[in-house]
């Protein structure tokens, strides 16, 4: 393309997938599919909970919210009627790396589409807004603080990665919201909110040029900075088992987290695979071990991939009684893997899983959209649906090896939170 930006394309079938830059640096990628009906688009800002310093814990998300407060063209009922009007399918949602503001319409309206979340991403945080904002981000504090699931993994984050960033919270304390100010929310949005740290996916039924020509009439504008991201060190946990006590809680919630591969490492694979075999809903070693005999109401294993950083967990609910016997059968679990991996069978029957589970979340645009946004945010790489079965079918044995003599599965930080008082000889801490 002219003008002096990069542009890249690949044909795959048929479908194609095109990457751009504009000059101000915002990536724009896109994966066109003509005999798709919807068009899915996203701005995915490479900014979330890690990337805050102590004062500003909780900015991200809070900032997430004032994003749909108003612009110096639209107020926030025009927001939410512009997009109402085109019968969009929107929202955000912020992570400890990302926050992502998309929609999905009908292919006529994807230029609306794009002038709405174009002009929602440059807010004017007006004070009164601010404010007003302020105890809406305390009540859903307070509404999560009410879920235990939500209060075990928050801490758990918090204690396996000890002065990480990526134990930072989403959502922030009572504390650090209250303290916030408008201005330190405006500053950080200068720093994070860069052209250069945004990249533009879309994938459906759309034109590339004529996105292109919309994205750049749009957001040409907008400024560039220079954005890093602190301590990308692997980060294998700070190990032991830590007993949090809630008396009210009804039942116990015990995780397990152990270091895990980054984003951008081949063993991710391996790491996912294994986590499927491990801990699946159904057919997996944690099912049939606590969930199928009634030991637990639930049990899984999971693995979560993250900038230069990854992490297997762990997790069980049950009755308190229950939780020192489970606790047993877990660890038993965890060192039979680590010394002597899965089977065969097992490796058969989570790939055939993972193979349902990337070409279902591949059928509709939204599901091509995140994908595709992600892998390039993470490695600069388009994967599209064949590769990345084909990442996945190539997984041997010897590569779940490869991944567990690397990273122990039973390597663990385990957190409880509950009515537990003590817990494997470990007093509880009441929270």
């Amino acid at each position: 393309m002219s003008n002096g930006v990069d542009y890249f394309v690949k044909q795959v079938f048929f479908m194609s997938f095109h990457s751009t830059r504009l000059p101000n640096g915002l990536t724009i990628i896109g994966e066109p599919n003509a005999s798709a009906r919807s068009v899915a688009i996203g701005f995915f800002v490479r900014t979330g909970s890690r990337d805050e310093t102590l004062l500003e814990s909780g900015v991200s998300h809070f900032l997430e919210h004032m994003m749909f407060k108003g612009t110096p063209r639209r107020t926030a009922l025009d927001v939410n009627l512009d997009f109402d009007r085109i019968g969009a399918d929107y929202n955000a949602g912020t992570s400890e790396e990302n926050t992502v503001y998309y929609a999905a319409v009908l292919p006529e309206y994807l230029p609306k589409a794009v002038d709405i979340l174009a002009d929602i991403l440059r807010p004017s945080l007006r004070l009164e807004d601010f404010t007003t904002e302020k105890n809406v981000i305390l009540e859903e504090i307070g509404m999560y603080d009410d879920q235990p699931e939500w209060v075990a993994w928050d801490h758990t984050r918090r204690i396996y990665y000890g002065d990480h960033p990526l134990g930072n919270s989403v959502l922030g304390t009572n504390e650090s919201i209250k303290a916030l100010s408008r201005d330190q929310m405006q500053a950080y949005f200068d720093r994070r909110y860069a052209a250069n740290n945004i990249v533009l996916s879309t994938a459906g039924n759309f034109e590339w040029e004529r996105l292109v020509g919309l994205i750049t009439e749009t957001c040409s504008g907008w400024n560039t900075a220079t954005v890093d991201r602190q301590n990308r060190t692997e980060w294998k946990g700070v190990g032991g088992m830590h007993v949090l006590t809630r008396e009210k809680v009804q039942q116990e919630h015990v995780m397990f987290l152990c270091g895990g591969p980054p984003a951008d490492s081949k063993l991710r694979y391996a790491a996912d695979t294994l986590a499927l075999a491990v801990g699946d809903d159904s057919g997996s070693r944690l099912y049939w071990g606590l969930v199928d005999p009634g030991l637990a109401d639930s049990a899984n294993c999971s693995y979560s991939e993250n900038d230069a950083n990854g992490c297997v967990y762990v997790s069980y609910s049950c009755e308190p009684e229950q939780t020192e016997e489970n606790l047993e059968v877990v660890r038993k679990i965890q060192s039979d893997v680590q010394r002597d991996s899965i089977t065969e069978k097992e490796l058969k029957l989570a790939k055939s899983k993972i193979a349902s589970r990337v070409v279902r979340g591949s059928e509709r645009p939204m599901g091509r959209m995140r994908a595709i946004a992600v892998a390039w945010s993470y490695t600069g790489e388009y994967r599209d649906v064949d590769s990345e079965m084909n990442n996945y079918d190539a997984v041997t044995l010897a590569d779940v090896r490869a991944y567990l003599d690397q990273y122990p599965i039973n390597r663990s930080t385990a957190v409880a939170f509950g009515p537990a008082k003590s817990l494997d000889g470990v007093t509880g801490k009441t929270v």
